[in-house]
């Protein structure tokens, strides 16, 4: 029976946790993809990168909402068998706490293990990935990413353009042009410009037809003025410069090897995560119960003060290690340890002393 009661709660569990976690997970993505989109209309990401970027936020994010979803999951499963009544047949076929606790550590544990392999590898990596992504747009500016109306430089030539329209062809229409070189200005108006490729991959050539170039140094009397059918400005792309990785960046052997206070408040950021599962599915047992009358969602306000409190806490700690005011052997573990604590003193309170529901789980397993 006992065995029959806990499959019965790890489905329901897992059930409801894959449920929360899609939503979580809809509701972020699509705030991440406006702020992509955004990027991509500044030249931060290139318009065939847009999916890669959105895939590789979607693994950043899961290392923030597994933690919340298994809470979460377990406070409306386990309320849900109050509310009808479930849990208190199981009760009355012997299922106590300790019959309660193995399907959930169960899952716990499984995603406590995913949770840990994406904070302390995939994690880093998908931030390595979006920041060379975003550093290879800066440099490698295309007139196909222009847009109407808005001002754009190009690499390290100092060029800024602006166009009325922009074609999906690549080809801008009211062209306005601003290049500085030392103290001459250089000001082009054209009705058209494309982008063309020279013989060297690393130089590429705007060229403007129908229009007016103004070359002069400003405040001087004295400015050239040219009108041409056809003009090219060459310019070169900036070569990528290796730019220095902060702690989210850097690997797990990179962290270890430092002795710097952020790298270790990072190190032990990572390690919190699949900790914080652990600990919030410990201490969702006792907050799910309930009485029939409170209904499914009566420890759900309870469950979120909890899972901010933590956070926060986890949060503020993770300051005080980067800034020196707390020793890296203190750390992050304190917060884990006084909601442990929180955890059993709640778990004492609704189901009595271990002692208790200790021989409760031998009279279950001899029936």
């Amino acid at each position: 029976m006992a065995a029959i009661a806990e499959r019965y709660i790890l489905r329901e569990a897992v059930q409801v946790w894959l449920a929360v976690t899609g939503v979580l997970m809809v509701i972020l993505l699509t705030n991440q993809f406006a702020k992509v989109l955004g990027d991509a209309a500044a030249n931060k990401v290139p318009r065939d990168a847009l999916l890669l970027v959105l895939g590789l936020s979607s693994v950043q994010y899961l290392t923030i909402l597994i933690p919340v979803g298994v809470f979460l999951a377990i406070l409306l499963a386990l309320g849900r068998l109050y509310r009808d009544s479930e849990m208190y047949a199981l009760m009355a076929c012997g299922v106590g706490p300790a019959q309660l606790y193995r399907p959930v550590m169960t899952l716990a544990l499984l995603l406590a293990a995913i949770v840990g392999w994406l904070s302390l590898d995939m994690a880093p990596s998908a931030s390595r990935e979006v920041r060379r992504i975003g550093q290879e747009a800066r440099a490698r500016v295309d007139l196909q990413i222009m847009e109407a109306g808005r001002f754009v430089r190009f690499g390290g030539a100092g060029i800024v353009v602006y166009a009325e329209e922009a074609g999906e062809d690549g080809h801008l229409h009211g062209v306005f042009v601003e290049r500085r070189q030392d103290e001459i200005v250089e000001v082009i108006v054209a009705e058209e410009a494309f982008q063309r490729d020279t013989a060297d991959p690393k130089v590429k050539m705007l060229v403007f037809s129908q229009g007016r170039r103004y070359e002069g140094e400003p405040g001087a009397a004295e400015f050239r003025i040219i009108e041409f059918a056809e003009h090219g400005i060459p310019y070169t792309l900036p070569d990528l410069v290796a730019v220095e990785q902060g702690p989210r960046e850097r690997s797990l052997r990179a962290l270890l090897a430092s002795g710097g206070s952020a790298d270790m408040a990072e190190l032990q950021w990572r390690l919190s995560t699949p900790l914080m599962v652990l600990v919030l599915a410990f201490m969702a047992v006792p907050l799910g119960r309930s009485s029939p009358r409170q209904g499914r969602y009566a420890g759900l306000v309870t469950g979120l003060l909890v899972y901010i409190s933590y956070a926060n806490l986890l949060g503020a700690a993770r300051v005080w290690v980067e800034r020196g005011k707390v020793p890296a052997l203190v750390g992050l573990w304190w917060v884990h340890a006084l909601f442990l604590v929180a955890a059993l003193a709640l778990l004492a309170m609704r189901y009595g002393t271990g002692l208790v529901w200790l021989r409760r789980w031998r009279g279950a397993r001899r029936a």
